[in-house]
């Protein structure tokens, strides 16, 4: 049995000796590399947090002692250091293991991160906590540097440096090569500077020279700049905190001695480790966004993109804003941290004049885009749901309330399969169709998609195009920027008795369900204005009304059509599908779509449960 094999937690860990638990690291690596290949799932971020991870789980007694991890796709060793190793071959399928830190997964999960930038607030909160009920707990947040460009980040770290909280933040900085100092000189002098003895002394001097002011001040500006020369530590320390590191994170004997040391000081305190993503896999550490999240792949060979046989829906995209951008030089991509995922590599190097990724700060995004819209330039923000969840204000107050023609571009609309309910678009069409000045538009297909983009790039006012992930029907995209009119939809079947009103990617399904049903089925394209000729029409044609989006029921696009038939005085038997009132689990989209009775069987069998009744 190997030595990874009789891990059933991490006490079994802190009976290990230091060649032991190098050991476990490399048997860590060769598993995670091993089993991803087989699931698919966050890979590069994973291979860079081995060796942190077991010294965290060495040095501290969790789960009594809280890890909070930001961003939460690099928890594969922690997950499988905490007695879920043999589920790892479950990793993100349907009623499998969670991608991301799950509270109702482990007690060892202390906070769930899908979004990043999250980890030191709720780590702050767990250590006031641990503090107002007398309890010796400690809290730490673990950073990957990506998450520090967040404004949340910031608002966290100054909140708690005045807290004099027991928290421990680890900058886990993975996203250069080792740097010059993090090397035997700079590893002993943290392990010195986090002892007892060091800490000791200075608490002792700071009391004695506090009563001699100009000297106190002179030692603390000698001690910044002696820490100065061989540490960034400034920017922490004036937060508060005590600044540690950089330390090489994948080197055991410099993070557990350090890591034993910051665990018996009190307060504030902030470790700064590098690491290399990808470490140990050749293809990883080569390409690591390549590696960031993968299908499954052939260890030996590494990842082989292959070009679909059709585009998908962020492909069109990107073709898109090429396009238009090469029409209008008033156009701006603006994107926060997704440039990849939201398709804009091949924007950036044709305009990179005219390419912003602003970092993890979706607010920032937001009303830089209102700003530049200001100066008559013309925004597109390319951005997931979910995401642009952590900018609600900025869109109302910063665009909206403006009036100014800035685009979203969202992608990932609806159930998005493996990332489960932290990266779900759920909610975009109940909370942007409730804002003034909104256009809101849901293509059903790639062609419907490019033609919506250039409608509501052209529109002079704040708008949302959202769009799923993966591909659609595969319809034929127009060479041409063609524009569809404002506010009107089509309809796509003619039938009987009952019409189905649909927004958006659920089209296909319904198409497929009205054909078992003789229903009408109508193509709305927009949520807000709604065709309210088509929805009379419908109405006058029809004894009953069934409207389907990839969205929350509750204040989603049924609701809106439900609104606009009571002011026109229209009363028919009306049923709402779309997704239900909890948040749907990760898992294989179409077994998640059935589940929500959003494909075609699923839809067919509702309505005539309906009429049934």
């Amino acid at each position: 049995m190997s030595l990874l094999e009789s891990i059933a937690s991490p006490a079994d860990l802190r009976s290990m000796n230091r060649a032991q638990l190098k050991e476990v690291a490399d048997e860590l690596r060769h598993y995670i590399l091993s089993s991803v290949a087989r699931t698919g799932g966050h890979l590069a971020s994973n291979l860079g947090v081995v060796e942190l991870t077991v010294a965290l789980h060495t040095v501290f007694d969790t789960p009594e002692d809280r890890i909070v991890w930001d961003v939460g796709h690099q928890t594969y060793t922690h997950k499988i250091l905490t007695g879920r190793r043999e589920r790892m071959r479950t990793l993100r399928q349907t009623d499998g293991l969670s991608g991301f830190p799950k509270r109702e997964e482990s007690p060892y999960d202390a906070f769930i991160a899908g979004h990043s930038s999250t980890s030191i607030s709720a780590a702050l909160g767990m250590a006031v906590a641990a503090r107002l009920k007398g309890e010796e707990r400690r809290v730490v947040a673990v950073i990957g540097d990506g998450a520090m460009t967040a404004g949340m980040a910031f608002e966290a770290l100054n909140n708690a440096g005045a807290m004099d909280a027991n928290l421990l933040v680890v900058l886990n900085d993975n996203d250069m090569s080792i740097s010059g100092n993090v090397g035997a000189l700079n590893s002993y002098l943290t392990k010195l500077l986090s002892g007892r003895f060091y800490n000791n002394l200075r608490s002792r001097g700071e009391k004695i020279l506090a009563t001699l002011p100009p000297v106190y001040e002179l030692a603390k500006r000698a001690e910044e700049h002696i820490k100065g020369m061989v540490t960034p530590s400034t920017l922490f320390e004036e937060f508060g905190f005590n600044y540690l590191g950089p330390i090489d994170g994948h080197d055991l004997d410099a993070l557990i001695p350090t890591l034993v040391n910051i665990r018996a000081l009190k307060g504030p305190q902030f470790l700064h480790v590098v690491t290399r993503k990808g470490k140990g896999y050749d293809h990883a550490e080569a390409n690591p966004c390549l590696y960031h999240g993968v299908g499954k792949f052939e260890v030996a060979h590494g990842i082989t993109p292959k070009p679909s046989p059709q585009p998908s829906y962020t492909e069109v995209f990107a073709s898109w804003l090429c396009d238009m951008a090469a029409a209008d030089n008033r156009l701006v991509g603006i994107t926060p941290a997704m440039c990849e995922g939201s398709g804009m590599p091949e924007f950036s190097k044709r305009f990179p004049e005219r390419y912003f990724d602003v970092g993890i700060a979706e607010q920032h995004a937001l009303t830089f885009a209102a700003g530049l819209a200001c100066e008559g330039q013309k925004p597109v923000v390319a951005i997931y749901s979910t995401f642009l969840q952590r900018a609600y204000d900025q869109l109302i107050h910063d665009i909206a309330l403006q009036n100014l023609p800035v685009l979203l571009a969202i992608d990932r609309a609806g159930l998005v399969g493996a990332d489960g309910p932290t990266h779900a678009g759920a909610f975009d069409l109940s909370f942007l169709r409730c804002i003034p000045n909104m256009l809101i538009a849901t293509p059903s297909d790639e062609h419907e998609c490019r033609c919506l983009l250039t409608t509501a790039y052209r529109h002079d006012g704040p708008s949302a195009v959202r769009y799923p992930r993966g591909t659609g029907p595969g319809a034929a995209l127009s060479p041409t920027l063609e524009a569809f009119p404002i506010g009107k939809g089509v309809t796509r079947r003619n039938g009987h008795d009952i019409a189905l009103i649909v927004f958006g990617a659920p089209l296909t399904a319904a198409l497929q369900a009205a054909e078992a049903l003789d229903a009408s089925v109508a193509d709305m394209r927009f949520v807000k204005p709604l065709d309210r000729d088509l929805l009379r029409q419908l109405a006058s044609s029809h004894s009953r009304l069934v409207t389907l989006e990839e969205n929350a029921v509750m204040g989603g696009a049924g609701s809106a059509v439900a609104e606009a038939l009571a002011e026109m005085g229209i009363t028919l038997p009306l049923l709402h599908l779309g997704l239900p009132d909890r948040f749907v689990e990760h898992g294989d989209p179409g077994v998640l779509l059935s589940r929500c009775g959003l494909d075609a069987a699923g839809i067919e069998r509702d309505i005539r449960a309906w009429t049934a009744s």
